[in-house]
């Protein structure tokens, strides 16, 4: 009977600590995240599932081009899966030939679907702040991103984590590259 009580409480301690460090990697080291929608094609594509690394940015600033995750500030539980254009302390301006500048330079970039039909307020040139990102979708006219009053400019603090490894579908498994 001592036996199989000591088997139990062993059973039952072993499975705490399993869902103990399942819990703290969720919540610090990586989560799983779904795309919903089509702002971020070609790269990503609706319904592909992803693992957003939460830690890096503990270790190092998020750079031009990588894809981050962060909230919805009008949203419950709404997440934004969007490309980095501006960085802190640069002015990004959109022109209406769907040019992207930053600090007055034609940005060179390869990520966008299609040129820009609406700049949005990036029309007028907006200067980040010492902790702000200006984010973008792929799918450029079909994304709410940086350039729409209800996203703005993202503080680091809401940055969640960068997209890294598409899980789903199987046949699509693999790093995301910036």
């Amino acid at each position: 009977m001592k036996q199989a009580i000591k088997n139990i409480l062993g059973t039952i301690l072993y499975l705490a600590v399993v869902l103990g460090i399942t819990f703290l990697f969720i919540i610090f080291v990586a989560q799983r995240t779904d795309v919903d929608g089509r702002s971020m094609e070609n790269t990503l594509h609706d319904k592909d599932a992803l693992i957003v690394d939460k830690i890096s940015y503990r270790f190092r600033d998020p750079e031009r081009f990588e894809i981050i995750v962060f909230p919805f500030k009008y949203g419950d539980d709404i997440l934004f899966i969007k490309r980095i254009i501006g960085l802190p302390g640069e002015t990004v301006q959109i022109d209406f030939d769907g040019n992207i500048y930053i600090d007055g330079e034609v940005l060179k970039e390869s990520y966008g679907r299609e040129v820009i039909k609406n700049p949005g307020r990036a029309v007028d040139p907006i200067l980040l702040g010492e902790d702000e990102y200006f984010v973008m979708g792929d799918n450029r006219n079909n994304s709410t991103d940086g350039r729409d009053p209800a996203v703005g400019n993202i503080a680091r603090s809401d940055i969640i984590g960068r997209a890294f490894l598409r899980i789903y579908p199987f046949s699509d498994f693999g790093l995301i590259k910036k």
